[in-house]
This record gives structure tokens, sequence and C-alpha cells, in this order.
């Protein structure tokens, strides 16, 4: 598993890699740094039927803008099962900060994408792939901790006739360990255009933030900590 960055000229690359690439801040960044690193960028999103369902379009602005070889989106509708405010209607998003893993975490999520991922990353030929994990933020969600990513890594090497035949597979987490101050700082110095980007846990069709839930408030915070103007289109604006 490689959680370090680096974007040394020295150390670039150029080879196939799937980013997963929801629409929001942190897989933006992640796309941005794949590219910095000298790598052919295949992005991939999930239709989970997931209430803020404008993140989609953001993805898909995002992956052209920044010029992905493609971008993919798959369907899976994970509000069959609930038990998340992003795929049950009846479930609240929470508007106060909360205690414990937050009832916004979606059941298997990241275990489902970095799945697909890693089917699209044999087909392609492709040993990295790239998520926008963040274990600072989001402390609350066990899929986005280093040794969740770790484990998943390790079972991908077990799981893939393209590490058995030698071609082993490296998830990359470059955010792990970065304050949303730092994300931002490093994004825009790679480029990236955070008003195409959408956080907002309910952002309505047409990307419209709350500005109340947790995701709203961290990106919020960590614009203001890294004396950045937050270019988020809120509906009280």
């Amino acid at each position: 598993m490689d959680l370090s960055l680096d974007l040394s000229m020295e150390h670039k690359v150029k080879k196939n890699a799937v980013v997963l690439l929801s629409g929001g801040l942190d897989s933006a960044t992640c796309l941005a740094i794949a590219k910095s690193q000298g790598f052919d960028c295949y992005c991939l999103s999930l239709d989970y039927h997931q209430r803020h369902i404008a993140e989609l379009d953001a993805a898909k602005n995002v992956a052209h803008i920044m010029g992905a070889v493609a971008h993919k989106t798959a369907n899976l509708d994970l509000s069959l099962f609930g038990g998340s405010a992003l795929t049950d209607n009846a479930i609240a998003v929470p508007e106060m900060e909360s205690v414990g893993i937050p009832i916004t975490y979606v059941p298997a999520r990241n275990t489902i994408m970095l799945s697909l991922a890693l089917a699209w990353a044999e087909v392609l030929e492709a040993q990295d792939i790239f998520i926008g994990v963040n274990a600072l933020d989001y402390s609350g969600y066990p899929d986005c901790r280093g040794e969740y990513v770790q484990a998943f890594q390790a079972m991908a090497n077990l799981a893939t006739k393209s590490a058995v035949e030698g071609h082993t597979i490296t998830i990359h987490a470059p955010l792990i360990d970065m304050t949303k101050a730092q994300i931002v700082q490093l994004g825009t110095k790679l480029g990236v255009d955070y008003a195409m980007t959408v956080s907002c846990y309910q952002a309505d069709s047409n990307g419209e933030a709350c500005g109340l839930c947790d995701s709203c408030r961290l990106r919020r915070e960590g614009f203001a900590a890294a004396a950045l103007k937050d270019p988020t289109r809120y509906k009280s604006n």
C-alpha cells in the first residue's frame, strides 16, 4: 500500500491507473495527484442511488475537465439495503456533529467501489488504484483507515490473475493523513477548480450545498484554515 505522496518529476511514470471519482473535493484532488505523477487516469464513479446524486454530474465534469482518459459510472442500487442517511430517504442527514460512526456511513461502500476498480484495473492491465479516503476528517468511517486500505490491497494481491502472474496491485491513498486544509492547498497548487466539485450530502439537483451537513462543515472549515476562498455554491447564498 502506498500512503505516501511524491510529486517529484524523477518519480513520474506513464502507466494506467484507475481513480475512484465521486465528484467531491477529495476525489478531485486525488485525480490531480495521480495525473501529476504521470498516470493515464481512468475514472470510475458509482451510482448507488445516493441522496446527493448531483455528485455524479460533478464527477463527469471533473473527469472531462481534468483530462481523464475515460470515465465510467457503475450502477449498483445500495438503497435496496438502506441503513444510511445517504441511501434511505427516511433517515435524515445530520446537521450537527455526531459521536462515533455517523449515520452517513454507507455499509461496504468503499469495499464495493474498490472491488469494481480492481476489476477494471485488471482489464486495463493497470497496477495502480487511487482512492481519496481521509482518516483525519472522516475518522468515524471504518473504511477510511490506513489499515483498511492495506488489508484490501493484500486481498487484491491474493485474488487477481494479475497479481498471481506477478503484476501486483498498489492501492494509493495519498490523502489518508492530510487535513482538509492541506488537501485544499495541494489541490489548488495542482490546479483543481473546486467550484466544479460537489461534496454536500444533500445537495440539490443543481449541485447547491446545504451548508449544514458534516461534509459541508468540513469543506468550509478546510478552505477557511487554508486561507483560501470557498467557491462552493451554498443554498443560503
